[in-house]
């Protein structure tokens, strides 16, 4: 064995202790749940409104498209509950 062999040791064990901590805060976080995001209700005179601008939009509007993202983000968030 070298004769510096010893000094090592306390440095190699602070690494493992550093590492079993970091290991365990990590686990921490995976296991917590993003909240739930609230859903905006909207009345049923808004609703038609909207449904009239999206109507007098040009055919094949990007907003359309982003609209339909947006529904299916609403789902997620009422069946996230």
């Amino acid at each position: 064995m070298k004769s510096n062999a010893r000094c090592w040791t306390p440095q190699a064990a602070a690494l493992l202790i550093v590492m079993l901590l970091l290991s365990a805060c990590a686990m921490v976080g995976s296991e917590q749940q993003a909240p739930c995001p609230p859903v905006v209700q909207y009345t049923s005179a808004e609703q038609a409104r909207a449904a009239d601008e999206v109507d007098a939009l040009p055919e094949g509007a990007m907003v359309v498209r982003m609209l339909g993202d947006f529904a299916v983000l609403r789902d997620q968030a009422r069946a996230c509950k």
